[in-house]
């Protein structure tokens, strides 16, 4: 039958709700598609469309998106499972040698029987708009996508994160969506996530959601100040933003007490706040806040604080499982940007924000969440040396800390106890990681993909399934261009991980100097 006819319309004739009609339709096969999966059956694949379609403050370029699209190549190694095929779609094309390279970390089959199951489509646009959008404006692509699929009644979905784009990348080809329902959007932004924390009785920062403008911000912080006349800092927080962009610092030292020009004062310092996106005009800001809202809290304050986040999924069943724990490391003018982290998190916490965590799990899966998402927290210490948490946000994504579990997870077969706040393999060995997102020097320019290779082997820094524990590198793609480049490295302690997550940069970094180094003119 013709596409546009009137019993098989094209994805452009149909309206919202009978998107969702159809997508409603698609996610009721998961349950069998979920089941499948564990049994190695004939005809099983898996569309991977890694769009990074979240709202930014600020645009990356197309290369670098490009290296966020690569940051789940480690769903690679899912293709140890020999009748498993898989379809990996990208911006540009993979560099072949970054796909040898993922498909090498496989053991027990063989590189070549992986990688003819294995198919890599790019759309052949470099900007830095979503990939989810960039194949919508395409269908004979998105038909070709679907032409590659064996069996859509085995297969699934899975992107970065999931808006009304990913629902419909998802009704186009015919198969149901290993991710959140985007109905459910709203819990998973800033305002969204404070109401959920309070309904549930978890304990977070002091603040007020739902603001939209500048007067709003300016008149939280006044009900802020009269609840909590002590508070020195405030953090503005964007609904939408990510890895800490859309974050402000407010100072409100020194403001005296509450009086006639209590406002003024702090509508000034609201003006001069300090942006963690390096460049942010204020006027740009406001701008967002008044088309996607935003919050403000106080933050959080003591001798020692920490980071910590939990990673989660429920499963088609509505059976929610924590996944691991991390300890986050964070960078930026007020130390608001994910840059990196360290597994599992410390187990003086690590219980208590899991048990947060799957209360949280839970009523999400009342409300048919699926699929994987993780919750931040701020720990505190107390002079007694205990930890008093409070939840920050909720990402209904896979983030920063999603791939170097994974990596951890599918190379050694080992699970994370939340009873315990460890992570061990089938042979009981314990196992740790610390991973970045952003090893980066204008050095490291210095350097091509196959340099890196040849350092990988020539140093010993490749990962050893024998002694499970190595360094794995991801975001290859954009070494040469932003001096930049991901990494995980495994351990059997927290001490041996961070040693070799240390050995791997200090070699990076020397040969990188090494290679901008004059050599002598020919003769």
């Amino acid at each position: 039958m013709t596409a546009g006819t009137a019993s098989e319309p094209t994805l452009a004739e149909l309206g919202d709700e009978e998107r969702y009609e159809r997508f409603d339709r698609l996610q009721e096969r998961m349950r069998g598609v979920w089941e499948i999966m564990r049994h190695n059956e004939e005809d099983e694949s898996v569309v991977v469309i890694p769009s990074v379609s979240v709202d930014r403050v600020s645009e990356r370029s197309g290369s670098l998106q490009q290296a966020y699209e690569e940051r789940l190549l480690v769903l690679l190694l899912l293709l140890r499972q020999p009748r498993l095929r898989m379809i990996y779609v990208t911006s540009m094309p993979i560099a072949p040698k970054i796909v040898e390279y993922y498909l090498a970390l496989l053991t027990g089959v063989i590189p070549g029987h992986a990688r003819a199951r294995l198919s890599l489509i790019s759309v052949g646009d470099a900007s830095p708009r979503p990939l989810s959008e960039k194949l919508l404006e395409r269908p004979r692509l998105l038909s070709l996508i679907r032409s590659l699929v064996p069996n859509p009644q085995r297969s699934h979905l899975v992107p970065y994160n999931t808006t009304a784009l990913e629902r419909d990348l998802a009704v186009a080809l015919g198969i149901p969506m290993f991710a959140a329902d985007p109905r459910c959007f709203v819990l998973g932004t800033k305002s969204g996530c404070r109401k959920l924390f309070a309904d549930l009785g978890v304990s977070h920062p002091l603040g007020f959601e739902n603001l939209h403008s500048i007067g709003d911000v300016t008149g939280a912080l006044i009900r802020l100040r009269a609840v909590r006349p002590d508070v020195t800092e405030a953090m503005v927080k964007l609904n939408e933003g990510v890895s800490g962009e859309g974050n402000a610092l407010v100072d409100l030292r020194d403001l005296g007490v509450a009086g006639p020009g209590e406002r003024a004062e702090i509508a000034s310092r609201v003006r001069e706040m300090a942006f963690e996106l390096p460049g942010t005009a204020f006027s740009s800001y406001a701008a967002k806040l008044a088309e996607r809202g935003g919050i403000v809290e106080e933050r959080i304050a003591g001798a020692e604080l920490r980071s910590p986040s939990v990673q989660l999924q429920v499963t088609p069943f509505a059976d929610v499982e924590v996944l691991s724990t991390h300890d986050q490391v964070l960078a930026g003018p007020s130390g608001q940007s994910y840059v990196g982290c360290s597994f599992p998190a410390d187990s003086g916490y690590a219980k208590m924000i899991s048990a947060d965590a799957q209360q949280i799990g839970e009523h999400l899966a009342r409300e048919g969440v699926l699929g994987r998402f993780a919750i931040d927290f701020v720990v505190v210490r107390s002079d007694d040396g205990s930890w008093t948490p409070y939840a920050i946000e909720l990402n209904l994504r896979k983030g920063g800390t999603t791939h170097p579990f994974l990596t951890l997870q599918f190379l050694t077969d080992g699970r994370y106890d939340p009873a315990t706040a460890l992570f061990l393999t089938p042979s009981s060995r314990e196992k740790h990681l610390v991973a970045t997102d952003h090893l980066e020097s204008p050095t490291l320019r210095g350097l091509i993909t196959d340099d890196l290779f040849d350092i990988v082997a020539r140093h010993g820094l490749h990962f050893d399934p024998a002694r499970q524990q190595g360094v794995v590198f991801h975001m290859i793609s954009c070494l040469t261009e932003f001096g930049r480049i991901g990494l995980t490295a495994v351990g059997d302690t927290p001490t041996s991980a961070k040693a070799m997550y240390h050995k791997a940069e200090r070699i990076l970094l020397e040969e990188a100097r090494e290679s901008l180094a004059g050599r002598p003119l020919p003769v």
